[in-house]
């Protein structure tokens, strides 16, 4: 009976994501103690959509952090492409077209800052944090601080792309699940993943093995840009309009979740699913402190908590799974 459960803690510590789960189902746990509130279908929806936002940038962001780097740019991303599709549609440009376009202006973006972090050989840490503040101040200036709204009658894509579904659900919490999937398929069931990890995991070997490092970082810095550009879209889609400073501080809450999640800083080893359930952790953490009634500026104390608790708990998990 002993060996039985030993195996059976054995097998649940091997599961990648189960700190993540731990913590969303403590903290549900207690926030639904706190908030009468808080566990009701309309809150979970509320929850839901602003998560499926930071989730999309944070699966993305946890895609690219497996192959072994940053990229601090997606909250300018963020805001960037759905600001060139805006102002393309109300140019006259078809929506999907303008849409195609900012998401090819996203992908632009993770192509060049991989091409800086690999020529020049520098950090990405610095490379994408100059490539945030340059993109963030262009935006700025462009717009001169206005919110630009959708002109256009054409609002079916719009819709698709943010608009409310069946039960109060939002379009992007769509988005945000099949994006996982697909991440999460490339990532375990695809020679493409094995390479990722490979490379993150040590770049020396995988180049020894004749995996192409170089290539497989740049892919992975294109696809973030892309999801960073494809979130800002479900919000300009649930809107109909973006303010140049959307997005500020996201992309530390996607790097957040993905820590959660079980993505480990040095590259090598992450989860998708977890990413997507540190993501919701996030939203829960939002929702429940408001409906407790705690100051708004207390949110970024409890995040800062959660994530430290997170890096100690896979940390632990971790060793007991390889016996150190």
């Amino acid at each position: 009976m002993e060996k039985k459960y030993r195996d059976l803690v054995e097998r649940l510590l091997r599961i990648r994501e189960i700190g993540a789960l731990s913590g969303l189902i403590i903290v549900t746990f207690i926030f639904t103690l706190l908030s009468a509130n808080f566990f009701t279908w309309r809150n979970f929806i509320g929850i839901f959509t602003t998560s499926s936002e930071l989730g999309i940038i944070a699966i993305g962001i946890c895609f690219l952090m497996i192959a072994g780097e940053f990229d601090l740019s997606v909250g300018s991303v963020f805001a960037v492409a759905p600001m060139i599709g805006a102002t393309l549609a109300n140019s006259g440009v078809p929506m999907v077209l303008a849409f195609l376009a900012g998401l090819a202006f996203a992908g632009l973006i993770g192509l060049l800052n991989g091409i800086i972090v690999i020529k020049a050989r520098i950090p990405s840490f610095i490379a994408t944090l100059g490539s945030m503040m340059f993109f963030r101040g262009v935006l700025l200036a462009v717009s001169q601080g206005f919110t630009i709204d959708y002109l256009g009658e054409e609002t079916g894509f719009l819709n698709a792309l943010g608009g409310k579904l069946a039960f109060g659900m939002r379009a992007s919490g769509l988005w945000f699940i099949l994006g996982m999937i697909i991440l999460s398929v490339i990532l375990t069931q695809t020679k493409y993943g094995n390479h990722i990890s490979a490379v993150g995991g040590n770049p020396g070997t995988a180049k020894a093995v004749g995996i192409n490092v170089n290539k497989v970082k740049l892919i992975n810095f294109t696809i973030c840009s892309v999801f960073a550009g494809l979130a800002g879209f479900t919000m300009f889609g649930r809107f109909h309009s973006i303010d140049p400073t959307a997005g500020q501080l996201l992309e530390l809450e996607a790097i957040a979740s993905s820590v959660i999640g079980g993505a480990l800083l040095t590259g090598g080893y992450g989860s998708i699913t977890g990413a997507f359930i540190g993501a919701f952790l996030i939203g829960v953490m939002r929702s429940g402190l408001i409906l407790a009634g705690a100051p708004a500026y207390w949110y970024q104390g409890f995040i800062g908590v959660i994530l430290v608790l997170a890096v100690i708990m896979n940390t632990k998990i971790r060793k007991a799974v390889v016996g150190e």
